[in-house]
């Protein structure tokens, strides 16, 4: 085995870095197929999120894997490997193993024991696997890391203390009041509609505010963000002249440059955007529908301040879920309490005029915005206006410092520790089979050899005679065989076990190419495999 990861993450790098590194879907598929084109990778997988861009691969040299890979994470991010490298780290073998399912674990995220981690790992693992890129060593890798994560999350109480991001995001909002206190009653925009998206909303609903608007650029996509809401819930996206779908699993288009305005904002020019459709649709999830579509509580759910109490970890009564066509997104800016946007497209969504022309319009309200993309949909200069505020993945990382970590952490780490040592032995062993199938291979094929030239030295054998010499030689070769090749096996699942099979290559003098066949049998490398 010769895993090997480079990378960066919040822990290593600022959010201005992360924010120039950060990989959009279609350039992630590339990274990792380049990767294989160069020498000396032979596997690799990209794991690319808001908090990390980490290129896995089963290397040949370590150093020169070191210097290609970073060389490509360069060139895909754009960065210059100059400004880049300051900020990579390097994991090799057991220690990348030990990263990875540390990661998994969520003890290596902005806000310590999440777990939406694991589903971006197997993103990562299901686009390795799209492309061929993720051979054995990668496969076995990131589906045991993701069996781990779960363990970790089933067996200690490490989501006591953990949390998404999404809530972390919303605590910090709130400013020490809780998240349902602060939040009931109010109306919330929702920006795109991916995972982080849909977890935005559910969350929003659940803390019990008492609308929330999607806007998203398929109409597919809002409907199903909307639907997850409530069964009842319809929702009904945006569509956009032109662009594509680009980021974190996200369906924002890339819709400005850094500089060039934005898609909500005026320099956008929002002539250019379709709407679909003309009038939002309002949908009434345990509420009571009122003639104008809008949806009221029942009498009894209402408490003091005209906001609906709702059961500890339930949905609130009388939540409206509904679409936001472009044309009146400014309008709904400044309708909303709270705004949560993460698309990853590449130039910002909301920039500070359009935000300015929202809250000119609503003096008296406050403005709450989450902005969990990166790179950033929201532009920084929020910070700046009254009225306003901003807590961006920059601002999450400077309050995830000071959290306080979990009691379960250690237990978690142990778990990570035990099956570290696990996985690499069962790697190391299973590094040795190949070996000792190529070595079992040639003892069959010499004792074929020899009887066949027995036959020719003893030709009035009869059958049953020929039956019982071939047997007896098979027994003799399969017992000489058997204690080196147990005892290898355990010797090789050692730390530093790996050079017993090429000391059994040498002592019987095996053909490399012979050792090399039974490992592309075996699926062992994407590249070695091909023709």
């Amino acid at each position: 085995m010769s895993l090997l990861v480079v990378g960066l993450s919040h822990r290593s790098a600022p959010v201005s870095a992360l924010e120039r590194a950060a990989l959009p879907a279609e350039q992630r598929a590339k990274l990792a197929q380049d990767a294989l084109v160069a020498e000396p990778a032979v596997e690799a997988a990209v794991l690319s999120t808001c908090n990390r861009v980490e290129l896995y691969a089963d290397v040949d040299k370590f150093h020169a894997g070191v210097a290609e890979l970073s060389t490509l994470l360069a060139q895909h991010t754009g960065v210059p490997l100059d400004e880049l490298t300051p900020y990579l780290y390097v994991h090799y073998e057991d220690r990348a193993v030990h990263h990875l399912f540390t990661v998994a674990c969520g003890l290596d995220s902005m806000v310590v024991g999440e777990g939406q981690i694991l589903a971006q790992i197997k993103d990562a693992l299901a686009l390795g696997q799209e492309l061929h890129t993720a051979g054995r060593l990668l496969n076995d890798l990131f589906q045991q890391a993701l069996r781990v994560g779960k363990r970790a999350h089933s067996e200690t109480g490490i989501d006591k203390a953990g949390q998404s991001l999404v809530t972390f995001g919303l605590e910090q909002l709130a400013e020490g009041t809780s998240v349902e206190r602060w939040a009931a009653g109010k109306r919330a925009l929702v920006i795109g509609a991916g995972s982080m998206s849909s977890l935005a909303a559910t969350t929003l609903a659940r803390a019990g505010v008492a609308e929330v608007a999607v806007a998203n650029r398929t109409l597919e996509r809002a409907e199903r963000l909307a639907t997850s809401l409530a069964e009842q819930a319809r929702g009904h996206g945006m569509d956009l002249a032109s662009g594509s779908a680009n980021g974190h699993g996200n369906d924002l288009p890339e819709v400005a440059s850094p500089g060039h305005g934005s898609a909500f904002g005026p320099a956008a020019g929002v002539a250019g955007l379709v709407a679909v459709p003309d009038q939002p649709h309002h949908a009434c999830v345990a509420g009571v529908p009122t003639p104008d579509g809008a949806c009221a509580a029942r009498p009894a759910d209402a408490d003091q301040a005209g906001a609906v109490a709702p059961a500890r970890g339930a949905w609130r009564a009388g939540l409206v879920a509904r679409a936001v066509p472009m044309t009146e997104v400014a309008a709904e800016l400044a309708a909303a309490d709270i705004v949560v946007s993460c698309t990853g497209a590449t130039g910002l969504v909301l920039d500070a005029e359009a935000l300015r022309a929202a809250v000119s319009q609503r003096p008296d309200r406050p403005l709450a915005l989450l902005d969990l993309a990166m790179p950033r949909d929201i532009d920084a200069a929020a910070h700046r206006l009254d009225g306003v505020r901003l807590v961006d993945i920059e601002s999450l990382a400077e309050a995830s410092a000071d959290a306080p970590m979990a009691a379960d952490v250690d237990q978690v780490r142990a778990i990570v520790s035990a099956e570290v040592t696990a996985f690499g032995a069962a790697q190391r062993a299973a590094h040795i089979t190949p070996t000792v199938v190529a070595l079992r291979t040639m003892a069959a094929s010499v004792v074929a050899s020899e009887i066949s030239r027995l036959d020719g030295r003893l030709p009035d054998l009869d059958d049953k005679q020929r039956a019982e010499i071939t047997q007896t030689v098979r027994r003799v070769v399969d017992k000489l065989l058997h204690a080196p090749t147990v005892r290898v096996k355990q010797l090789a699942a050692t730390p530093g076990g790996a050079g017993y099979a090429d000391a059994l290559r040498e002592l019987f003098d095996l053909d490399p190419e012979a050792v090399a066949a039974v490992s592309r049998a075996d699926g062992n490398h994407p590249k070695r495999g091909r023709a």
